[in-house]
């Protein structure tokens, strides 16, 4: 695993392309060490700091700072469809090929740095998030600090499963732009399918049932959006805009699921394609 690993971190720091947007992918999450020191002065009347909002308490802010840094997953995935666009366009695929790499360990080895890269920057939001935490909440008990820190798990799982999907695709199409206008015209594809649920079931919690298996809806509820849960640690008394913001382990499943199809299809269609 390790050899494959340093095999693909070679490949790509060696390209000065792919060395940027890495550095891009983990710099950008950490914008949210900035935003919660940001103090906005409204014409001298008063000053608006993030900070002092209560956004960074424990244990929202594990739900907080991984929906925002998840927002950047897209540099990377760029990352991960170049990856494949240049063993095609450098004739490296066939040329590791020939050296004595198989297909399967061709796959692996994209995988072990889908998740190695995934785990990098869990690890790092997982320590941005406690520093800020640490700083800025109020709570310093161990079980509230910690409470909800499987948002860092969520965030793993959706890292992974989304460069899996970014791997499949450019697999599918041997090219980077492509393989990410694919994914635009999946995402278009999910709400089309979810509009002709609803309008045969004649129902729209049916058609919601059935997009939370489709692979970015999937993905997406893994960490939902914690503003309507910001407002109501603010207005705890506005039920009416009360929803379920926690990770539950099927969402988790499902994505794992999908990830599993991505890297096997991959492997498929390496398998059977004319090099």
């Amino acid at each position: 695993m390790l050899r494959l690993i340093q095999l693909e971190l070679q490949k790509l720091w060696l390209n000065r392309a792919s060395r940027v947007l890495i550095i891009i992918s983990f710099i950008l999450p950490f914008t949210v060490l900035i935003l919660s020191s940001i103090k906005i002065n409204f014409f001298g009347f008063f000053t608006l700091e993030l900070g002092e909002l209560g956004i960074f308490n424990f244990p929202i802010i594990w739900h907080i700072t991984t929906f925002f840094a998840a927002q950047f997953k897209f540099f990377f995935a760029i990352v991960v469809v170049s990856m494949i666009g240049n063993e095609y366009s450098n004739k490296t695929l066939k040329q590791n090929l020939i050296d004595g790499l198989s297909k399967k360990e061709f796959i692996l080895s994209k995988f072990y740095t889908i998740v190695f890269f995934s785990l990098c920057a869990t690890i790092l939001i997982g320590l941005a998030t406690f520093t800020i935490g640490m700083y800025y909440s109020s709570y310093t008990e161990a079980n509230i600090i910690f409470r909800e820190s499987e948002f860092l798990l969520a965030y793993f799982v959706k890292l992974v499963g989304f460069f899996s999907l970014c791997l499949f695709l450019g697999m599918l199409v041997k090219r980077s732009a492509f393989a990410l206008g694919f994914l635009f015209i999946l995402y278009i594809l999910e709400w089309i399918i979810f509009g002709l649920v609803s309008w045969q079931a004649d129902s729209l919690d049916i058609a919601f049932n059935v997009k939370q298996f489709f692979p970015l809806e999937s993905m997406w509820n893994l960490i939902n959006q914690p503003m309507q849960r910001v407002v109501m640690t603010k207005f705890p008394d506005k039920t009416d805009i009360m929803y379920d913001y926690a990770v539950h382990w099927y969402e988790v499943a499902i994505v794992l699921g999908w990830t599993a199809i991505f890297i096997f299809s991959s492997y498929r269609i390496l398998k059977k394609r004319d090099l």
